[in-house]
């Protein structure tokens, strides 16, 4: 069985305070992005699972791969058979987009449909926010409100409405951010504004309510970022934000010509780049 797993960009991203656990509490909008990875998993007759990937290259130690992790998440309290796992990346990693976390997520719910596990809703709820903060998010298919560390997730379907018909292009220019670093340097402050009443505010007016708490941490860090951002700003985009902790930056344009214009400009600076309409 295979599954298409999607990336995500935040619109707004407030870093509200520090948590006992050592987490952070945020306040953000997820819209999964039909820039996507191919997962692949077939039982296998021996034991615990095999991963190969394709694509880009994925960093890091085997057993610290999301997709894994998931694997040995089931495997502890089920009952499960051995798997092999194939993964072709496409989604950039380090970009804040999301893709490691969309891997595991639905790692799960595969795991779910061909190994037939019976879990409560609950129970696979906490796997995935066991897994990365932003992986309880990717467990289903829609825009939605997401508090806590990400772990607390509200549905939001009306951005979706208020976006139909609006043009995305996303600009990821090369360098990989490191979330722990990123946290690291952030100061909590309460949200500025209520994130669920974007929909009754023009996009146009975004930019004097919303912000990417992260955003000029990694835009002094990372000049390249700070070009991107500047890069979608002159060619017309009604908002431009990084997404997560970055180094991924978006601009929502009202027209295809522009959004596309500016996906080919970044293409030929070596940049991968998405362009998409909602």
């Amino acid at each position: 069985m295979i599954a298409f797993t999607p990336a995500k960009i935040n619109i707004g991203l407030f870093v509200t305070g520090r948590r006992n656990d050592g987490f952070h509490d945020l306040e953000s909008i997820f819209i999964p992005i039909p820039w996507k990875d191919a997962l692949e998993i077939e039982l296998n007759e021996e034991p615990g699972i095999h991963l190969t990937s394709h694509g880009l290259p994925i960093p890091g130690a085997l057993e610290d791969n999301l997709i894994v992790k998931a694997y040995h998440l089931v495997a502890s309290v089920c009952d499960i058979p051995g798997v092999h796992a194939s993964v072709v990346k496409n989604i950039p990693l380090g970009a804040g987009l999301g893709g490691g976390s969309s891997n595991g997520a639905h790692m799960l719910r595969l795991l779910k449909d061909v190994c037939s596990v019976e879990a409560e809703p609950e129970q696979w709820n906490q796997w995935a926010a066991a897994l990365g903060s932003d992986c309880p998010f990717f467990m289903q298919d829609e825009a939605a409100m997401t508090y806590g560390r990400g772990e607390r997730i509200e549905p939001n379907p009306s951005i979706l409405t208020h976006l139909k018909g609006w043009h995305i292009a996303i600009l990821h220019p090369g360098v990989h951010v490191s979330t722990r670093e990123a946290f690291a340097a952030i100061k909590p402050s309460p949200a500025p504004f209520d994130l669920r009443e974007l929909p009754h505010h023009h996009v146009e007016d975004w930019g004097d309510l919303i912000r990417n708490d992260f955003e000029g941490i990694i835009r002094k860090k990372h000049t390249v970022v700070d070009q991107a951002i500047i890069q979608l700003q002159q060619s017309g985009a009604s908002y431009v934000q990084m997404t997560g902790t970055g180094s991924a930056v978006f601009g929502l344009f009202s027209n295809e010509r522009d959004a596309t214009e500016t996906s080919r400009w970044g293409a030929k600076k070596g940049w991968r780049t998405h362009c998409c309409a909602f």
